[in-house]
Parts: C-alpha cells; structure tokens; sequence
C-alpha cells in the first residue's frame, strides 16, 4: 500500500512538471484564477488545480491580406501590409483578449482602412513610410491596454486601376519631355551666349573672322555633287586688292 501511494504522487509531480522555454512565459491560473507567471526554466504546477498557458515573447509577423479602400480622391486601390507585434505582458495578452494575434491583425485592417481613406493617391505613393507610421501609432495605442506592442507595419504593395496606370504613365513621359525641352533650351542659351562672346572677341581682332572664315573652308568635306557658297568677309577682298597692287608695282 505505502509502495502504491509512493508511485502515486510520482506520477503527480510528473503530470506537474513544466519546461518554459527561454523566450516564453507561463500564465498560471489556480481554479481558473490568475496567480502568478512563470520566467523561463523547469517550473512545477499542482496537476488539476493549477494550469499553465505558454505565451511567446519574440516578435510575431502577421500578414494584413489585400483590402479594397478608397483614397480621399476616391481612387479605389488594393492595399497589403505586414504588421510585426511581440507580447510584453503575458498575463495581459491572454486576460484581457482572447486570441491576441487575430485581435491585432483585424484592428490593423480597420487602421489601414480608416488612413488610407484620409489621404490622396499621389499622398498615398510618395509617402507611404509616414502612412505606416501613422498606422503603427494608432493600432499600438489601442493595443497597448492588451500587454502588445507594435514594433512596426509595413505597407508592402499599392494596386491602382489599370486606367489609372495608364494615365500615370502618360503624365510621366510627358513631364520628362518637358524637362527635357527646359534642358535643351537652357544649353542653347548657354551656346548663344558663348558664340556671342566668340563673335565679339573675333570682331575685334584684325583679321579673326577672316582667319575663322578660312579654317572653316578648310575643315569641310569636299562632295561634287554639292555646292557650299560662303559670304566672305569684305577683309579678305581688301586684303587680295592690296597683295594685287604690290605684285603691279
């Protein structure tokens, strides 16, 4: 009988015994009320009257499926993200909601619904980071109360309409062609004001547009089957007069 009751409370503390892993806690409840929680190591429950629930304490990653929403410029767009969340207080994540995962995922999609709903599309895609910012503070404040803290969300793809699209896309070539028009233009001025400067440095040297006129006949290709007429400078007819009557005299 003694060796029966012996083997008795040996198979109680073995159906007492609990190992809590290093990145867990151990919520305990005794007749179902909260008294204690466990850190990590070998832990001992009393079998029946006590129980232990395991939390995870690393940062979990839910990911927000594609919601439809409409921008505040009623451009309907479909909208996923990815929301990383970690417990911070055990005994809160499993008394005060009952599937804490579910409860943060749902309330980040009413979040993503209710901003995206306030800001314009071309608000929308040139500021995302800031509207995943605003997100994030918004779900972390309402689950704080919840022992979860929201380290991050991620807003990973912006789907537009295809007409849309296509209209983005015509309004980008477009304001490339204007930028590249402004450049030309800019270089061109810049091109006048320098042959300007060359026209009057050469005017005012004795013989420069001469000599310029000459270098450039010689630099061009000769092509019999076309025919170049040059207005040559009134300086070389003078010049030519003089070379004459040196040679008459």
């Amino acid at each position: 009988m003694f060796g029966w009751l012996i083997f008795l409370l040996f198979l109680i503390f073995l159906a007492g015994i609990r190992i809590v892993n290093q990145y867990e806690r151990g919520v305990v409840l005794t007749f179902g009320k909260y008294t204690g929680t466990f850190e990590p190591g070998f832990r001992w429950i009393v079998p029946i009257i006590q129980g232990m629930i395991k939390v995870d304490m690393r940062i979990t990653t839910i990911d927000v499926p594609r919601q439809e929403a409409i921008t505040k410029d009623n451009v309907p767009v479909g909208v996923n993200a990815v929301v990383y969340f970690k417990v911070k207080k055990a005994e809160d994540a499993v008394l005060k909601v009952e599937n804490y995962s579910y409860a943060v995922s749902q309330y980040a999609l009413a979040a993503l619904r209710d901003v995206i709903g306030g800001v314009e599309l071309d608000t929308l895609l040139s500021e995302r980071e800031k509207i995943a910012k605003e997100i994030r503070e918004i779900v972390d404040k309402e689950t704080d109360s919840w022992g979860i803290d929201v380290t991050a969300i991620k807003i990973q793809d912006i789907e537009i309409p295809a007409g849309m699209k296509r209209a983005m896309a015509a309004q980008a070539e477009a304001e490339r062609e204007k930028r590249a028009i402004i450049i030309k233009s800019e270089g061109e001025v810049v091109a006048a004001g320098n042959l300007k400067k060359a026209s009057e440095i050469l005017s005012s040297t004795k013989g420069g547009m001469s000599l310029r006129t000459l270098e450039t006949i010689e630099k061009i290709q000769p092509d019999p089957s076309k025919t170049v007429i040059f207005a040559l400078p009134i300086e070389i007819f003078d010049a030519i007069k003089k070379i004459a009557k040196k040679n008459e005299t």
